[in-house]
């Protein structure tokens, strides 16, 4: 058997998730997992970093700390399981996303977390930084996990949407048959703001439940100016990230409604982020199911706001297709590391805006 592992931080860098997968046709068996918290310490550096205050020697530092971070994750996660890394095909590692500028002459997307100690760790061929080869094929680098949502979750029967809520949310809209090509992008922020306020007015990592948001009330006005934000009427392809929707957005936003309270401002970046998702989902619904994953699925009140503006539209998490929502994005970077050592493309042109399929990453040889 050929075992794959796959390592994701995501927008909210709380913590480095890995997966060990093995892949069948058209299906998939998870043998372990772990996750491991970064210590506060990194953490704030690395928040400090995306807000651009890296000098070279800092996003230098930050670099090989990150990548040593992922590679003491995947290390535990191999001793855990008792699986031999000469059995192991290869690693993906996503990395820590520092910023995200897929537009104008100079284009990037920079995540960190330098793979060669995953590989010198570990013993397996490690491959990263999948973004990179897209953005020179014209695309937005993102989001790559389409093409893994095709692969697993696409039916014959049932258009499918698959809605990640991370810190920022995406849709993968898969029509039924392939009848129609796959849509997908990043709607908008999912956690990202909900986390910024909950924290700068907490000290609370993210809101629990959504317990801050349901002791507010949606101010109609401030939802208004927050929706006026040209990324949500802009088309696909598109993504975005935090350098866009972050603490100082909210601020700018808020700064015409001084007698808010918290609670009000945390309820209506809740409504915001419902908004703008069922605002961009595929009108044809007759026969479309959304099965959210991400973060956002533990939110309480997030989950049952989406379900009540989708009506007659079904809502599950991935975990009715036979994935746990907190582990699609670590499989799916597992298996963009087989697609590229294999030698297939990981990117879908349709979503991405690439002028063709690309073979993504850089490989680090064990």
């Amino acid at each position: 058997m050929s075992y794959w592992l796959g390592l994701m931080s995501g927008t909210s860098m709380d913590a480095v998730d890995a997966v060990l997968v093995s892949f069948e046709s058209q299906s998939l068996t998870i043998h372990a997992t772990h996750s491991l918290a970064y210590p506060d310490s990194l953490r704030q550096r690395l928040v400090s970093a995306t807000k651009d205050h890296g000098t070279p020697d800092e996003m230098g530092e930050l670099n090989t700390l990150v990548g040593q971070y992922f590679a003491r994750t995947a290390s535990e996660l191999i001793a855990q399981s008792g699986i031999a890394p000469s059995n192991i095909s290869g690693i993906g590692s996503h990395g820590q996303t520092i910023r995200h500028q897929p537009s104008g002459s100079a284009p990037f997307s920079m995540q960190i977390g330098c793979s060669a100690f995953i590989a010198e760790a570990t013993g397996v061929t490690t491959v990263s930084d999948f973004r990179s080869r897209d953005i020179a094929a014209g695309g937005q680098g993102a989001p790559l996990v389409p093409a893994f949502h095709k692969w697993l979750f696409g039916s014959q029967e049932q258009d499918r949407c698959i809605l990640n809520l991370g810190g920022i949310a995406n849709i993968t809209w898969l029509p039924a048959g392939n009848r129609k090509p796959i849509v997908g992008f990043d709607t908008g922020p999912a956690n990202a703001l909900l986390d910024a306020w909950c924290l700068d007015q907490t000290g609370r990592h993210y809101d629990e439940d959504g317990h801050l948001a349901s002791e507010g009330t949606t101010h109609q006005e401030l939802l208004a100016s927050m929706l006026s934000d040209a990324y949500f009427s802009k088309a696909a392809p598109k993504s975005t990230g935090k350098e866009r929707f972050n603490l100082d957005w909210i601020r700018t936003h808020i700064k015409r409604f001084p007698d808010l309270t918290p609670e009000d401002i945390q309820r209506t970046l809740l409504q915001l982020t419902v908004t703008t998702i069922l605002q961009q989902l595929p009108q044809e619904t007759a026969n479309m199911a959304v099965y959210a994953c991400g973060g956002g699925t533990f939110n309480t009140l997030l989950m049952n706001e989406l379900r009540m503006g989708l009506g007659s539209v079904a809502l599950a998490t991935t975990a009715e297709l036979g994935l746990d929502s907190q582990w699609v994005e670590p499989v799916a970077f597992a298996w963009l590391a087989r697609q590229t050592l294999q030698g297939l493309p990981g990117n879908i042109p349709e979503v991405t805006g690439a002028s063709g399929e690309r073979i993504l990453g850089a490989i680090y040889p064990a």
